[in-house]
């Protein structure tokens, strides 16, 4: 499968938590191009602020691999991800971070690179896409 590929099954979990009114941003984690874990955001249906999607498929893909160490992973994710997430995926020792839509308000990136120093990182995979489901949600949330 190809990165578009695996974003399209981490928007499928987007499209979850929509539909469960949680933010929508999905995750999966590939590893040797089997999807091992998956996830999307369940903060308010768990009352848990670190229930992020990101959080949930780390802890998935441990839990499968039998490691807390994943670093021959890829974590593919719709939305950048926060500080917290990209301080998980560095201790995971995460290969790969690919994700989707930017995240100018609450990504990372604006305190600099929080991710694995040896992690590839790849962004804009299917990024208006994973933007609009966003978007929608909002949009929603402000009527």
């Amino acid at each position: 499968m190809s990165d578009e590929q695996y974003m399209r099954e981490a928007l499928k979990q987007a499209r979850y938590a929509f539909a469960e009114e949680e933010i929508p941003i999905g995750a999966v984690v590939v590893l040797d191009r089997q999807i091992i874990a998956r996830a999307y955001n369940q903060t308010e249906k768990l009352r848990d602020v670190t229930a992020h999607a990101e959080m949930l498929a780390l802890t998935a893909a441990a839990n499968h691999v039998g490691n807390k160490y994943l670093s021959d992973c890829t974590l593919y994710v719709t939305v950048e991800p926060c500080v917290m997430c990209a301080g998980a995926t560095a201790w995971a020792q995460l290969r790969r971070v690919v994700y989707g839509a930017d995240e100018p308000k609450f990504g990372y990136r604006r305190h600099g690179n929080l991710l694995h120093p040896k992690a590839e990182v790849v962004t804009g995979v299917l990024g208006a896409e994973c933007g609009e489901i966003m978007q929608e949600f909002f949009a929603r949330k402000r009527k």
